[in-house]
């Protein structure tokens, strides 16, 4: 009987098991050179991530916008050029697959306006591997992002 109680026990908890090691990405993240950072939230059951800060936040001198808060304009949509970089979502749709491993997602470069597919991996708590590629993750490129 108590083997019963102890396993009907752990399948109501088993989610909450998952769950935790799911949320081991949320936070702020720092990419290569501290150029910006990125803050991993929930959005719905899965992850996404918006610009929270950048290093240089508004366009240089040598732009006609000298001065002004960056803004989307790689963008291939004109309608978004004139959206801040700062709050911009630039990460959706990652699912939690277990063993520190988030698939399913796509990050946006709004330094080239172009979408990928990407995977983040923990390395560990204050290391987080995000890959972006187009088709298979063997074609791809990997940053390394801190904590």
């Amino acid at each position: 009987m108590i083997k019963y109680l102890v396993l009907i026990i752990g399948v109501f908890y088993m989610p909450t098991i998952f769950a935790q090691g799911a949320d081991d990405v949320i936070g702020e993240w720092s990419t290569p050179e501290e150029k910006s950072r990125i803050e991993i939230y929930k959005c719905g059951d899965r992850f996404c991530g918006k610009i929270v800060w950048l290093k240089k936040p508004n366009f240089e001198s040598d732009h006609e916008r000298a001065g002004q808060a960056k803004t989307d304009l790689k963008n291939p949509d004109p309608t978004q050029h004139d959206k801040p970089l700062i709050g911009l979502q630039i990460m959706k749709g990652f699912a939690y697959e277990g063993d520190r491993v988030w698939e399913d997602g796509e990050i946006y470069d709004p330094e080239n306006g172009k979408t990928y597919s990407c995977k983040m991996t923990l390395e560990n708590d204050r290391v987080l591997n995000v890959r972006g590629y187009i088709g298979i993750s063997l074609i791809g490129r990997t940053t390394v992002w801190t904590r």
